[in-house]
């Protein structure tokens, strides 16, 4: 047939071009072999419809050939060159299909009398199949929006409600007179998030005492584990608390009111480089730790507050991002330290802030 010779073909060049051995005009000749092949496929169709399959030796030999390149260069591409997660999948569809129908034509070829009841059964055998299947997908594609939605809700809950204020459960804290909790007493203000963070091997609880739990309780919390508070809902006051499994080991937090923010001004034409020129009001400001600052933009530039030096660049603690005019931006300094910054966009522009 000469169906096959041009199916043979076009495979040949399809291998040669996929495969990289031939890289001239690959695109070309991708479009020209995989022509060649399915027009060798459509000849090949049309010469078993009109006069049977061929049983020369000749068509025999051509036929495994084909089948001998395309099983080859299809399980190559399958270990090699797959990225495909559905490419299992599409193999069991397609012998789903290509299986059934090869012993659909058999029987019709040798038993033309059955064929009737066989092609019922299969009918409804493809019926049930599509309608289990389109149920469970439905089944699974709602367990999965619901699992999407815990997944939001659980990272929901994991993010920080406000600053957070880092306390650790001191390695061999577990053994009686060592330093357990650090700090020992922990002033935060309300709003901000506590975070205990056990480094020692031995697992410990953050257990408020005076209710036995009932106010905070972290379970256990082994080794390298964290257990976060937000103080939003927490009275103002002082909460002892300790750990359950090593009683000796008792810390305080106190929870203040929160404080009102410090103002720094970006005044108006801080984006021109000029001797005298003032480019945050105040450019140095000490504060005691927990106090807030709040930057305000009055310029028509567009500026940043962000925390390292023009020289080293940003050390990452804290950065407004980009602040138009009438923008604000405010963070919180909880711990003791001098923390200079500077504007990005106009790196002339620095200031300090010394916290107490």
């Amino acid at each position: 047939m000469p169906g096959m010779g041009l199916t043979g073909v076009g495979l040949a060049g399809l291998i040669l071009s996929y495969a990289g051995i031939a890289h001239t005009f690959i695109d070309g000749m991708h479009a020209l072999t995989g022509l060649t092949m399915f027009v060798g496929l459509i000849f090949t169709a049309a010469g078993i419809l009109d006069g049977g399959v061929s049983t020369s030796n000749r068509a025999k030999i051509t036929t495994l050939v084909i089948v001998g390149i395309s099983i080859g260069f299809g399980l190559y591409a399958l270990g090699t060159m797959n990225s495909s997660d559905y490419t299992f999948s599409l193999i069991l569809v397609i012998l789903a299909i290509a299986l059934p129908s090869a012993g659909v034509a058999w029987i019709a070829m040798k038993k033309p009398g059955s064929i009737k009841p066989i092609g019922l059964v299969l009918g409804l055998a493809v019926a049930s199949g599509l309608v289990i299947w389109i149920t469970a997908g439905s089944m699974n594609e709602s367990e999965a929006e619901l699992a999407e939605e815990l997944i939001d809700e659980e990272s929901m809950e994991d993010v920080p409600a406000g600053p957070i204020f880092a306390i650790e459960i001191l390695k061999d804290s577990a053994q009686e007179g060592n330093p357990d909790y650090d700090p020992d007493r922990a002033v935060v203000t309300q709003g901000h998030t506590v975070v205990w963070t056990n480094v020692d091997v031995a697992p410990h609880t953050v257990t408020s005492a005076s209710d036995y739990g009932e106010t905070f309780d972290s379970s256990l919390i082994s080794e390298g584990e964290t257990y976060s508070l937000d103080t939003t809902n927490l009275e103002i006051g002082e909460y002892e608390y300790l750990c359950i499994v090593h009683p000796w080991m008792i810390a305080t937090l106190v929870i203040e009111a929160p404080k009102e923010a410090t103002k720094i001004i970006i005044p108006e034409g801080a984006a021109i480089p000029e001797d005298g020129r003032i480019y945050y009001n105040p450019e140095t400001i000490n504060i005691p730790a927990g106090t807030p600052i709040e930057w305000v933009n009055e310029d028509d530039a567009m500026h940043t507050a962000t925390s390292g030096s023009p020289a080293n660049g940003a050390d990452g603690i804290f950065d407004s991002q980009i602040l138009n005019l009438g923008d604000t931006y405010q963070f919180t300094f909880t711990e003791a330290g001098n923390f200079d910054y500077y504007c990005i966009l106009h790196p002339w522009m620095i200031g300090t802030v010394n916290v107490e």
